[in-house]
């Protein structure tokens, strides 16, 4: 009897191994099923969820086989469907340029108003070549946590 509960147990806590990388772990899809010059592995945002009147980065993992020279970085943002935010930037902004071919990191930091709605955000973005073809394109969802930093402060 008491090895029937230690192998629950043992079951138990394999689940919690395998359970708790993915919660933090972001999601990231392409928005068209087709071949991307520019390949994203994978998105890091910190603070995960993001806290309004603080800054929170994005970090996207990319690689490309191409020299890349310039281009555009277009951000669409929609809260439960509903679209809320864009922006554009020039891709050397946001990586330094020029891109060599290989594995690179395109970072973008901002500090989201105190008055920014909670919940859950789908972010979609663009990469854009100088000629303005699409070198890629991703989807994925991030949460802004329901207290403000004015609030915290507040409430301490």
């Amino acid at each position: 009897m008491e090895s029937l509960h230690l192998n629950k147990l043992i079951l138990l806590l394999a689940a919690f191994v395998l359970i708790i990388p993915s919660i933090h772990a972001t999601n990231v899809k392409y928005c068209k099923k087709i071949s991307y010059p520019v390949k994203v592995s994978g998105v890091e945002i910190s603070p995960n969820p993001i806290t309004r009147g603080k800054p929170a980065t994005f970090n996207i993992s990319a690689s490309t086989d191409d020299n890349l020279t310039g281009g555009k970085v277009e951000i669409d943002v929609k809260y439960f469907g509903w679209h809320v935010h864009s922006e554009n930037h020039d891709l050397c902004e946001e990586t330094p340029c020029p891109v060599a071919p290989g594995d690179f990191v395109l970072s973008h930091s901002q500090v989201l108003p105190g008055i920014t709605p909670p919940g859950s955000y789908t972010l979609t973005m663009k990469i854009l070549g100088g000629n303005g073809g699409e070198l890629t394109c991703i989807n994925f969802d991030f949460s802004i946590g329901w207290y403000a930093e004015d609030e915290a402060v507040a409430d301490s």
